[in-house]
């Protein structure tokens, strides 16, 4: 088993996008990066504790690769606004790609070097690549919120601008 620890704005966004994909096993949402134990959700919106939303994926490496993840992380959000994500703005909701090993930081530059010389997006893709230091998994009510919530998540996703943002990239 291995691990990805992905950022991307609101954690709830990138739940979904990943938990019916082949060779995901559990996809769970919380804190990474910062400077306190066990943070909360509450302490984390302050934009004090150095967390950002993330996700943290374990996937099986013989049915899926850290590549094929990337693909989809991708379009879950705007890789050419590090300072946020739609309308959550601050460090809090910062995209950030947190590599666990040499070789997923290589396929993390690998990626934002081919999706900037394709050009996908009308300003290149900024999204930080930095080390793993720690994941500490959200409250129980942010687990699979898309599930529990699909009227509100959807609303969300409307309402956020995200939605429209990855029909307009990704055309779905």
């Amino acid at each position: 088993m291995a691990y990805a620890t992905l950022a991307g704005g609101c954690f709830w966004c990138l739940v979904k996008p990943f938990n019916e994909f082949p060779g995901i096993i559990e996809v769970t949402s919380g804190y990474s990066g910062g400077h306190i134990d066990n943070p909360t959700y509450e302490e984390v919106c302050t934009n004090q504790t150095g967390h950002v939303e993330a996700v943290q994926i374990e996937y099986d490496e013989e049915e899926t690769n850290f590549e094929a993840i990337l693909d989809i992380y991708f379009k879950t959000f705007d890789p050419t606004d590090n300072k946020g994500q739609f309308f959550d703005r601050g460090e809090s909701y910062e995209p950030v790609i947190f590599y666990h090993d040499e070789e997923q930081k290589e396929t993390a530059y690998h990626k934002i070097n081919q999706l900037n010389e394709q050009q996908i997006f009308d300003k290149p893709v900024v999204t930080p690549v930095k080390p793993f230091k720690n994941f500490y998994p959200a409250e129980a009510h942010h687990q699979d919120y898309y599930l529990k919530n699909p009227a509100h998540y959807q609303g969300y996703q409307q309402g956020s601008g995200r939605k429209a943002f990855i029909e307009k990239y990704w055309g779905r």
